[in-house]
């Protein structure tokens, strides 16, 4: 390599040289403006945090504290017409056990088409002679409406399985095999759970079937037909709106311990 080739490789290393220089100078400005970014970050917003919440805690102080309380629900406090017919004490069907706390009502269907709420309620009393099977519920609707009460409500029926000990059970009587309850059963179903759920401070949404416990096709048109279901409840919603009144939590509690039969 001769002298001007030297010379020339020379001014190309120190500009290079002094590229690198230049390019670590910004590299430093850079940082150096993001420490100070990042600084005055961390100073400003707990500052404005501060005094966002001091202006909270100010307001909260000058306005009066109101006293919250629990809004009045709408219940119906009058039952349809029943016929009490208490099962006699045994243990197939009325086994006397004291039922704690009522936490749903569950709806079931017969699945003998054409019998009344009186044979059904009869067949439940045999079961103390025959001892066939262990099977009962609180209330029986017959297709014409009629309805009879076969167990009281702070007692235990075996109408649905695990959720014996704190549901009440009711039992629909229907005219053919599709198991769609006739107008006049439907009308008094509607109306006694709605009085139930008012009487145990239960929502619409405490109503389930026999199905939802264990998966048995019972009711069986109301499984068959998820949709006439979620309407049947609409109802019961509905009925309660139209025909309720206006009751206060401890006023529903003290109802029912005055109708505890």
């Amino acid at each position: 390599m001769n002298e001007t080739e030297r010379k020339e490789q020379s001014e190309y290393e120190r500009r290079r040289a002094a590229r690198r220089a230049a390019i670590r100078r910004k590299k430093r400005k850079r940082e150096m403006r993001l420490r100070f970014l990042l600084i005055l970050c961390c100073m400003i917003i707990p500052l404005i945090a501060g005094s966002q919440v001091l202006r909270f805690l100010k307001s909260r102080r000058s306005q009066p504290v109101v006293k919250k309380t629990a809004p009045p629900e709408r219940i119906v406090d009058t039952p349809p017409d029943y016929d009490v017919q208490l099962l006699s004490i045994n243990e197939y069907s009325r086994p006397g056990i004291e039922l704690e706390q009522v936490n749903g009502i569950v709806v079931h269907y017969t699945a003998n088409p054409g019998t009344t709420a009186q044979q059904n309620r009869d067949y439940f009393e045999s079961l103390s002679q025959t001892g066939e099977t262990s099977a009962s519920s609180h209330f029986v609707i017959g297709i014409d409406g009629e309805l009879i009460q076969c167990i009281p409500c702070q007692e235990i029926a075996y109408a649905s399985n695990e959720r014996n000990g704190d549901t009440i059970a009711i039992e629909c009587c229907i005219p053919d095999e599709t198991g769609k309850f006739a107008d006049a059963t439907y009308d008094t179903l509607i109306h006694l759970l709605a009085w139930l759920a008012g009487r145990y401070h239960l929502g619409t949404e405490d109503i389930i079937r026999h199905y939802d416990v264990t998966g048995k096709e019972c009711p069986k048109y109301y499984v068959e037909y998820p949709l006439e279901w979620e309407s049947l409840k609409e109802d019961v919603h509905n009925y309660i709106e139209s025909y309720g009144v206006l009751k206060t939590p401890g006023e529903t509690e003290e109802t029912q311990q005055k109708t505890g039969e």
